[in-house]
């Protein structure tokens, strides 16, 4: 009688064992990761059909006012890319500050994109209304890159200083500074642009998707600027919107590199 209480004893224990190595098997496997690869979006800033030189070449306006340029900075956030099958990739954390004066802003990529091919991007020309009242923040929404005003008033989405003859103020100076997120005079612009040709993401391809911002938008259409009335916009109101309704439309893409 022992010996056959033992025997079933080490027969339920073997089975038991079985058991378990089979659930331990189960729980690890791990799922197939996804393929992705990185998109590059690189901005070139022109004033009309001239690329955009600071400080030294000379513009002129709708109004035929003649100007130089001294800073020209923007926000861009909220990116996505739609692809031909009407998959939509939004970027993580997407705010850039685009700065004329500095190179290493002018390009930067979005990680993560699917392997697909995309036909068309969006974003924001500014800085949501959450992010405007989320606090001190940092990277391209650090208070310190000079692109806010306080607390209250939250993000400038665009800002242009340069002079011009035409100017009445000291220095022929002219300063535009446009913020804004609520309200009818919310400045928060979104540019919806096709691609000339997809934009392939594969493993072994990286596209870069280039842009051009075009300065001379800013003071044409459907408001045209004089320069001897308008000098200085530092802060929300219908000045700013009016500057905000003409760049609304001051992107376009030039090539889509694969």
């Amino acid at each position: 009688m022992k010996k056959l209480m033992l025997l079933v004893v080490l027969l339920t224990a073997l089975s038991a064992c079985k058991k378990d190595v089979k659930t331990t098997d189960t729980d690890t496997t791990s799922p197939p990761l996804t393929p992705t690869n990185t998109l590059s979006i690189k901005f070139e800033n022109y004033a009309g059909t001239t690329p955009l030189i600071l400080n030294t070449v000379d513009y002129v306006n709708q109004h035929s006012d003649t100007f130089k340029v001294s800073l020209f900075n923007y926000y861009i956030s909220n990116i996505q890319l739609t692809a031909t099958d009407s998959f939509v990739y939004s970027e993580t954390y997407s705010y850039h500050l685009i700065k004329a004066s500095d190179f290493n802003s002018l390009e930067f990529s979005l990680p993560n994109v699917p392997l697909k091919n995309f036909k068309a991007i969006s974003f924001m020309i500014g800085v949501d209304s959450l992010h405007n009242v989320s606090g001190a923040q940092s990277g391209a929404l650090e208070p310190l890159n000079g692109m806010f005003w306080d607390w209250n008033s939250g993000y400038i989405m665009s800002k242009f200083e340069g002079t011009s003859p035409q100017s009445p103020l000291l220095g022929h100076t002219l300063l535009y500074h446009q913020g804004g997120f609520s309200g009818p005079d919310n400045v928060i612009k979104t540019v919806n642009l096709n691609f000339p040709n997809n934009a392939t993401v594969t493993t072994a391809i990286s596209p870069k998707v280039i842009l051009k911002a075009d300065l001379l938008e800013w003071f044409k259409t459907p408001n045209i600027v004089n320069f001897s009335t308008l000098t200085t916009i530092h802060m929300p109101g219908t000045d700013a919107k009016l500057i905000a309704d003409n760049y609304a439309d001051m992107f376009s893409v030039t090539q889509v590199q694969n």
